[in-house]
């Protein structure tokens, strides 16, 4: 089975090259292949949908440039406000817990002098108890002394 193909090359937008393929006999369909025009491939391919939805400038006194701009408008001024409020919920979350902050410092604080009181305690009856221990086992060898004397 033979393929008999010919090209025609179109100029396109921006600069890009068209070929269309022409398959005879063989019932596929024709494919455009977009290709740099050009020897040194100088633009990019660009599909047709996806260029420029700028058609023409608007004249400023129409409706539709009118309604356009009121919506922008209105846009703008909701990202603002929404800006500003975000804003400001972040400086009351700041100041919330700069307050948090302030309040468990103050009870590290009181728990530290807490500690501090307790620990003296128990060593002063550790030190007693010690010392209570001491004078038993003294009193016990020195009584443990006379009656082995006798």
């Amino acid at each position: 089975m033979s393929k008999i193909s010919q090209q025609n090359s179109t100029p396109g937008v921006n600069g890009i090259s068209v070929i269309h393929t022409q398959a005879h006999a063989s019932g596929l369909q024709q494919v455009p292949q977009l290709v740099p025009a050009g020897p040194g491939g100088g633009g990019k391919a660009v599909a047709p949908s996806k260029q420029s939805k700028k058609s023409s400038p608007m004249d400023r006194n129409s409706d539709e440039y009118r309604q356009r701009r009121e919506r922008n408008n209105m846009a703008v001024k909701k990202s603002r406000l929404k800006s500003k409020q975000k804003a400001q919920d972040t400086l009351q979350r700041v100041n919330q817990l700069k307050e948090e902050n302030e309040r468990l410092e103050a009870k590290i604080k009181l728990l530290t002098k807490e500690l501090s009181v307790l620990k003296d305690l128990f060593l002063e009856h550790a030190h007693n108890l010690a010392d209570n221990v001491q004078s038993i086992s003294t009193e016990n060898t020195t009584a443990d002394g006379d009656s082995a004397g006798q």
